[in-house]
């Protein structure tokens, strides 16, 4: 579908962009479709509510359909059927859940069933708190925008009897059931479940909200809409609306059920607006009302767009950058502007949040987050938030503290205050361990500590974070005790668990502890198998599983020890000690060359998340630095386009997006827990880094290249960091943000 930039060419719009805003290099159709799972529905940065285009379900033209196959996002950039706007949406996920309170402006004669009164669309836009398209079937303009806990939607319709419908049926969540009352004519507020999360099904939790439809002329009517129950027999006879939707015109009072919805009618003028203001909570339908109010006191769409796009452009501008083409640096800010849409706030505006796992209501000063994708984002978001936006990530490390004191274990991938379990590992602790060795410290960090060794050391059969915790403890290692049980997988997540938890030990002065878990972290060597050269799944006897297929797991195949991936893809996951996978391997050559048939049989999986720091590990060796420098633009063009599939795949709650942004800044956290950055060539002349005070003693940091010139690879001759030369290419944290400015010799010579 082609993207028109409508804002550009509508009297709707509040004004062009000029030619340095930066909000002009972000197309947030990037990611829609090749399973990117990201949408191009308004949002604030990390903010609670979100607007998205719902075009998932009700024709047989869409070429991806909810219902029809796993899916878990509310729109994809290939079909063509729009049936609403959904509100709280997730972003580059691979679960469904949420994407409810799907509203529909219609047109005619009334009509609730959602396979009737979709439409076809043109004149699709969207940019950093903004989305537009135009409805064929109707001749109505939608255009949608948000604040942090609310959003307002903008119907233009034409002459005629007009709608406006609530469907709480629908949506992505596996959860049913809904309520709903009406405040008045045109007001309502009411409660959707959601939940059931990755197969999680006792993690279900409650929306509550508030709506509002605003007309300045007229009248308006409404009612509710039910789907009945099949009947057979003669109760079929007394009920004419059995197996339909059942209109309730002259009811008045609360209404619930697992396929209900509300509508609105009322005549309209041509080119007549009419505004939905809609406010949720996680807490309460007070509180639902009370985050409308106060976020949006008037009913002003081009206002609240204009928060929404200064709150985008203040976050994006943080980094600035110069060179590059203008596919490059769109590309470049999409990307960050997919990275601070997860962890999102979960608080009210009095400062209300559900408690985890609970069903007490607490209360926070600054922000509560949720939305922990941590086996995603462990590897490289965080490490981005905690660089240039360090004060968002402390309330994150605080908001995962204050899980664990109220649940006892801290999050694993926990959603709106429900654990789901998803994926392995124990990802919260390379986390907070990086943050605390980077200076961000305003934590009893004692006190958490023993809360990650007790999660380093509980029972598996007590121990949320570690099921197969009694076999690693005993054994060294995770066997293989089911056809697919991801043990590999599991004991390296541990591995690199204990080994971040290690070294918080070292700095906290537990040295006995820290050498148990030091320990504890090599064991992955009894994984090494000599005659392939390959980490291989254990059986619990210790000898290896036979028959053995490195290249089984592929394309997300179903693999005996390895998950969603291949021994390839693991092989190499060891980043806390690559001397010693080096030594393992028989030395530099052997492993170098290991790692390069990686990439030369395209074994690399840019879209999963083992494998996405494997490009620079050849930097571990000062010669081989080289093939790093070569391979990551090589990678950022092939995966990482201004097209619609222009992410490799799921984003992860911005784990791609962040690989993207440190891989063009020029350096990157290959070593999750450890305060390190490998560098390479940015991809642009200069980087500016605007640094927080609070928390760093420089305003900046920036990045010089001097490159060759042409469309030559460039290979990096000299990195001046600050006063002093840059003894290959490992630079500390440290280092990095007290150097002022990095300058980058590059010549097109490799060694």
């Amino acid at each position: 579908m082609k993207l028109i930039h409508f804002f550009f060419l509508s009297i709707f719009s509040l004004s062009a962009f000029s030619s340095n805003d930066v909000l002009k290099y972000v197309n947030s159709f990037i990611g829609t479709t090749n399973f990117g799972t990201t949408n191009p529905g308004a949002v604030c940065p990390n903010g609670l509510m979100s607007v998205s285009p719902f075009n998932v379900m009700g024709s047989a033209d869409n070429h991806y359909d909810k219902d029809a196959r796993w899916w878990s996002t509310p729109y994809d950039n290939t079909n063509s059927y729009f049936t609403g706007f959904s509100h709280v949406n997730l972003s580059g996920v691979g679960c469904p859940d949420l994407s409810s309170l799907l509203l529909m402006p219609t047109c005619g004669d009334l009509d609730v069933d959602f396979h009737h009164y979709g439409s076809k669309y043109k004149d699709e836009a969207a940019s950093p708190g903004y989305y537009t398209t135009y409805l064929t079937k109707y001749n109505i303009l939608c255009e949608a925008t948000a604040t942090l806990r609310s959003s307002i939607t903008r119907f233009t319709f034409p002459k005629g009897k007009s709608h406006i419908l609530l469907n709480l049926g629908e949506g992505l969540t596996n959860e049913s059931g809904s309520y709903v009352r009406k405040v008045g004519n045109n007001e309502i507020e009411g409660m959707k479940l959601l939940g059931t999360f990755c197969y999680s099904p006792q993690a279900v939790f409650p929306l509550y909200f508030v709506m509002r439809v605003n007309k300045i002329q007229g009248s308006i009517e409404s009612g509710y809409w039910k789907k009945q129950r099949k009947m057979e027999g003669v109760k079929a006879e007394w009920d004419k609306d059995h197996g339909k939707n059942k209109l309730y015109t002259n009811y008045s009072k609360d209404i619930a059920g697992d396929d209900i919805g509300v509508y609105f009618n009322f005549e309209t003028t041509q080119g007549e607006e009419v505004n939905v203001q809609i406010g949720v909570s996680f807490v309460s339908i007070a509180n639902a009302r009370e985050n409308l109010e106060a976020e949006q006191p008037k009913c002003d769409f081009n206002a609240t767009r204009s928060k929404a796009e200064e709150l985008w452009r203040n976050d994006l501008s943080k980094i600035e950058v110069k060179g590059g083409t203008e596919a490059q640096k769109t590309v470049f800010y999409t990307a960050l502007y997919h990275a601070l849409i997860h962890p999102n706030i979960l608080e009210d505006v009095n400062g209300q949040y559900p408690k985890m796992e609970s069903n007490e209501i607490g209360t926070v000063k600054g922000n509560r987050y949720t939305v922990f994708s941590l086996w995603d984002t462990y590897r490289n978001l965080h490490q981005l938030l905690t660089l240039v936006y360090p004060e968002r990530q402390m309330q994150m490390l605080k908001s995962m503290i204050g899980m664990s004191e109220e649940h006892g274990w801290l999050p694993k991938w926990e959603l709106y205050g429900r654990e789901t379990l998803t994926m392995e590992g124990d990802p919260s602790i390379p986390v907070i361990v990086d943050s605390w060795l980077k200076g961000l410290r305003d934590f009893d960090v004692d006190k958490v500590y023993k809360t990650m060794w007790h999660s380093a050391t509980a029972a598996g059969s007590e121990n949320l974070m570690r099921p197969d915790n009694d076999d690693y403890l005993k054994l060294g290692y995770v066997p293989l005790r089911e056809h697919f049980d991801n043990s590999v997988s599991h004991a390296l997540e541990y591995y690199i668990a204990d080994y971040s938890l290690s070294v918080l030990a070292d700095s906290l002065g537990y040295h006995k502890q820290a050498e148990q878990l030091r320990r504890q972290s090599l064991q992955y060597k009894k994984y090494y198998d000599k005659e392939y050269g390959m980490l291989r799944p254990l059986l619990p006897d210790g000898k290896f599983l036979t028959p053995f297929d490195p290249n089984q797991g592929a394309n997300f195949e179903p693999c005996p020890g390895f998950h969603e991936g291949s021994a390839w893809n693991y092989t190499f996951y060891v980043p806390h000690d690559i001397a010693g996978l080096t030594k393992l391997m028989g030395g530099k050559k052997n492993f170098v060359n290991k790692l390069q048939h990686v990439f030369d049989a395209k074994l690399y999986d840019p879209s999963n998340e083992p494998d996405i720091a494997y490009p620079y590990l050849f930097s571990y060796f000062p010669d081989e630095a080289w093939r790093t420098q070569i391979l990551i633009p090589q990678l950022l063009e092939r995966y990482y386009t201004t097209k619609p599939d222009g992410i490799p795949g799921n984003d992860d709650a911005g784990t791609m997006s962040a690989w993207a942004i440190f891989s063009m800044m020029g350096f990157y956290p290959d070593c999750p827990g450890t305060p390190m950055y490998t560098m390479t060539v940015p991809t642009f002349d200069e980087v500016c880094i605007h640094l927080d005070p609070r928390w760093y003693k420089h305003k900046e940091l920036r990045i010089e290249t001097n490159r060759p010139k042409g469309d030559i690879p460039a290979i990096i001759k000299k990195c001046q960091i600050g006063n002093k030369t840059l003894r290959g290419y490992r630079i500390s944290h440290k280092d990095l943000i007290n150097s002022g400015t990095i300058k980058i010799d590059c010549t097109s010579k490799r060694p």
